[in-house]
């Protein structure tokens, strides 16, 4: 049998193309004579840059550029036919701020600027930026200021830093303009403010506590007001605007349009073609729940299989998604690490290995088929 093998990255402990190997590694062990296709995917968030590269060439350029917290971090970015993807979590991704130290309101995005920088410099035509994975609460703030247009308080002087200064923000240093084609990569729906916005949904896992949740949500709002007066579209409530902790809303509010990561990493990495060619599918990621089903790229691989009546299949650190809630997206079925490794802490102790002993577990019941 042929089985394509497309996970995701697995949060903070796998990359995609890492955790493909591990699912091929523990499917031989019990199914040696099935052929595997290996197709590492990217909906945006970590990952995005890696994964484009391996399936478009091009060339990938390196540069220290201003992490999350401040400290220098090496990021890099893809060229590839006069496009630059750029992955936002290369510079602000929240694995380079370690959990003790997280902040969301000091956190910010100027090192994504940088690559935007870099990336203008080098003659490109159009600017994809794949958003997910942020340690970052600001708005996109710390961009502006990379790119010129610095948010101000209202004695002129530039503010600090991060989502929190924000709400001293009284304008821009100058009127925003992008030269070039902007594109967002994301899956994420959320608006900026609200229940369902930056703060209150993404800010706790940066490290905000209730009382700098509603701080943030303030600032933020002071943002929007700040942004639709210096470029005349007000995104608060534009789906995706508070994706990346804001980082969405300033790019749009730049002129960006808005595609799906999942519906671009699938058309660019020739995802299609491959489901063409093999009789199963087998996904994952790091959590499959809730907002897996939104959308995100489990969904468009398990799209892809229904399309063409072959089951799915998802492997992932945990899973939270009933059988009925993954059958209406075409998942014939999906497997914790963390429940066949006997605990969370264990499947953490050896990610790959238990990712592994997890897929040759599964290839006892779908393999040599």
């Amino acid at each position: 049998m042929r089985i394509l093998v497309a996970p995701d990255c697995f949060g903070g402990t796998l990359s995609a193309r890492a955790a493909a190997e591990a699912i091929s590694l523990g499917w031989r062990r019990s199914a040696p004579d099935d052929e595997l296709v290996l197709r590492p995917l990217a909906d945006g968030g970590p990952g995005f840059v890696e994964v484009l590269h391996a399936a478009l060439g091009g060339m990938v350029h390196r540069l220290e550029v201003t992490g999350p917290l401040g400290a220098l971090v090496e990021a890099e970015w893809l060229e590839h036919d006069g496009t630059a993807y750029i992955e936002c979590a290369q510079a602000c991704g929240l694995h380079l701020a370690p959990a003790a130290e997280r902040d969301a309101s000091r956190a910010t995005t100027r090192g994504v600027g940088e690559l935007v920088n870099d990336a203008l410099s080098k003659g490109v035509r159009t600017v994809v930026i794949g958003l997910g994975g942020s340690a970052s609460t600001d708005g996109g703030a710390g961009l502006f200021a990379a790119l010129g247009f610095a948010p101000l308080g209202a004695d002129g002087a530039e503010l600090a830093p991060g989502g929190g200064p924000l709400i001293d923000c009284a304008r821009l240093s100058a009127t925003p303009e992008f030269p070039v084609q902007l594109v967002i990569a994301s899956d994420v729906e959320n608006v900026l403010l609200g229940r369902h916005g930056a703060a209150h949904t993404f800010g706790p896992q940066k490290g905000a506590d209730a009382t700098e949740v509603e701080a943030l949500e303030r600032a933020l709002s002071r943002w929007a007001d700040v942004l639709a007066e210096a470029t005349g579209k007000d995104v608060r409530d534009t789906a995706g605007a508070g994706a990346a902790g804001g980082l969405g809303a300033g790019l749009l509010a730049l002129g960006a349009e808005v595609v799906s990561g999942a519906g671009l990493v699938r058309e660019l990495t020739g995802l299609d073609s491959a489901l063409d060619s093999v009789q199963l599918a087998i996904t994952g990621e790091g959590s499959f729940d809730w907002q897996s089903l939104r959308g995100k790229l489990i969904t468009a691989v398990a799209a892809g299989a229904a399309e063409r009546g072959m089951p799915c299949l998802v492997l992932a650190g945990q899973v939270s998604v009933g059988r009925r809630e993954s059958a209406a997206v075409g998942i014939e079925d999906s497997y914790a690490v963390a429940e066949h490794a006997g605990s969370v802490e264990a499947s953490l102790a050896d990610p790959a290995g238990t990712l592994a002993d997890l897929a040759a577990h599964v290839a006892g019941q779908w393999g040599g088929r």
